[in-house]
């Protein structure tokens, strides 16, 4: 997909992430013989960046709000869709079942880790950008469904 704006030096790490992110679903794609279902850290990846994407939403969304309200209220709402992705592969991530494996002496001991164990990181992650948009947003908004929004383009 190309972008019909000038892209010149504005923005280059969140290019790149997108381009990461292409690249990773290309090696999803279905074609693939070997293709191996998501696990918990591919969730938990995934999920790290949507948090860090809700984060720069919201942040887009509130300075773009004062200026050009209707724009703001529409990225408000891709806010609000946003958390709510990220909490289905919150709760994907829990009904995947964990690695059964044994640590041993020589291996890494997560539960010792300052902030937890790894399995805690996303539900930390998950708490702290709820906070945000709870702060922020209705629960009835939270709890609208994903689809059913119109939108008008004038392309």
């Amino acid at each position: 997909m190309t972008s019909a704006l000038p892209v010149g030096d504005a923005h280059p790490y969140l290019r790149a992430a997108s381009a990461g992110i292409r690249h990773h679903a290309r090696t999803l794609t279905p074609h693939a013989e070997h293709t191996a279902p998501a696990d918990r850290v591919h969730l938990d990846v995934l999920h790290a960046h949507l948090t860090a994407l809700h984060r720069l939403l919201d942040q887009v969304a509130e300075s773009t709000r004062p200026p050009h309200p209707a724009a703001g209220r529409h990225l408000a709402t891709a806010h609000t869709r946003l958390f709510q992705a990220a909490a289905a592969v919150h709760d994907a991530f829990h009904l995947l079942p964990v690695a059964d494996k044994t640590p041993t002496d020589t291996e890494c001991h997560p539960e010792r880790l300052p902030e937890g164990p790894p399995v805690l990181t996303i539900c930390q992650r998950h708490l702290a950008a709820g906070h945000v948009v709870r702060r922020k947003t209705t629960p009835s908004d939270l709890n609208t469904p994903l689809h059913g929004h119109t939108t008008t383009c004038s392309r």
